[in-house]
């Protein structure tokens, strides 16, 4: 006999807003900044370069908030295809979840990269390194 739980019915459904935020950044950074994003770890870099161009401007954290979680979609999406994590949801918040078990939140540190406090790169590859250094 399978049991299925509500939050393992809607776990599928997680990705559907991340993943469209992430599209939208990409979409967004190749109209206006001529920048292409192509889902690969190398490229959060450029999005690392970016959130600090918008820092330097010190733009109201509320212009730029929207910005900011399409920026972390992307990089939990680019952290999805090199680790096969899965997005989940609960109360609006979204996170990855890695195979190994751990959680990231890369919107959350799409904010910290702009206050001066976080990498979505570094994120990245730690989250791909499979603990090896947890």
């Amino acid at each position: 006999m399978t049991t299925v739980t509500t939050h393992q019915e809607t776990r599928p459904s997680a990705a559907t807003k991340p993943a469209r935020w992430a599209a939208d950044a990409v979409a967004a950074m190749r109209e206006g900044a001529r920048l292409r994003l192509d889902y690969s770890a190398r490229s959060l870099w450029s999005v690392d370069r970016m959130i600090e161009d918008i820092r330097q401007e010190a733009a109201p954290f509320a212009a730029v908030e929207l910005v900011l979680r399409g920026f972390g979609a992307y990089a939990g999406e680019v952290m999805a295809r090199q680790t096969g994590g899965e997005w989940w949801a609960s109360g609006g918040d979204h996170w990855l979840r890695t195979p190994d078990g751990r959680i990231w939140d890369p919107i959350d540190e799409a904010r910290r990269c702009y206050t001066g406090d976080g990498s979505l790169r570094l994120l990245c590859r730690d989250a791909s390194d499979g603990g090896a250094g947890a």
